[in-house]
């Protein structure tokens, strides 16, 4: 390696462009071959940079969001849900209920692919460069009944208030004593008119009064989020189960 690609490198990390340093050498083979102009290469460096950094931001992002597993749109099959048209989601994938504001209930039984859906929709936001996190209803409370002695919990709150998309997967996991619904409520109530919520539970929002046990926080807390709200309702076979992997193969 000569002294001025060394020395490039070096300034290249004094600036912080690390990735373009890594890939300096290969950068100048290949538009060595091509016989690029010096507008031409720079042009290609930086475009490696930006790409680079994109990528960093890109994983960064997935890893805030706390998805359980990594499941796109694509592993969702329509043809097993014949609760949700084509066309229905297709408009969800088009993001525009984000943009408004919206907020989406998806109702169902167990195995039904209430949460597949949901990390989906996250995933594609998320590509889509809105600020998106997944908790379960459990991770939720807890980090909410934490956040004034943990720092972990008070940051994890911190992001949900700022992201652009909250995904609430389980709400009627567990009953909520008084002072966990009151929680709630305050946190529902800073995502609202700011923030779009997906919520996923097996039963509807007339039953939530069982979950939350106070009326009054009840109501309030539906007031917020079915005021912009779809409520999707996914029925069929669970898929867990249809799916099954088994020891015994087909035999």
């Amino acid at each position: 390696m000569s002294t001025t690609v060394e020395s490039v490198k070096e300034m290249l990390n004094t600036i912080k462009m690390h990735n373009t340093a890594a890939a300096l050498e290969g950068l100048l083979a290949s538009a060595t071959g091509k016989a690029l102009s010096y507008e031409k290469f720079l042009e290609t460096l930086l475009k490696q940079e930006i790409k680079s950094r994109e990528a960093k931001r890109l994983e960064q992002r997935m890893k805030q969001a706390s998805f359980p597993q990594y499941q796109t749109l694509d592993e969702f099959d329509l043809a097993e849900q014949n609760s949700l048209s084509k066309r229905q989601f297709n408009q969800l994938k088009e993001l525009t209920w984000i943009e408004q504001g919206f907020n989406l209930i998806l109702l169902g039984p167990p195995g039904v692919g209430k949460t597949m859906l949901s990390i989906g929709l996250g995933i594609h936001a998320l590509h889509n460069g809105y600020k998106t996190i997944f908790t379960s209803m459990h991770d939720l409370i807890h980090h909410l009944k934490t956040q004034e002695i943990v720092r972990s919990a008070r940051t994890r709150i911190r992001r949900m208030v700022d992201a652009d998309l909250v995904i609430i997967d389980d709400l009627m996991f567990m009953a909520m004593e008084k002072h966990e619904a009151n929680l709630f409520f305050q946190f529902i109530n800073k995502l609202y008119g700011q923030t779009s919520i997906i919520i996923t539970s097996n039963k509807g929002p007339d039953d939530w009064g069982e979950l939350l046990g106070d009326p009054a926080i009840t109501t309030a807390i539906l007031d917020r989020i079915v005021h912009r709200c779809e409520v999707i309702h996914l029925s069929g076979d669970s898929y867990r189960l249809k799916h099954r992997a088994s020891i015994f193969g087909n035999y």
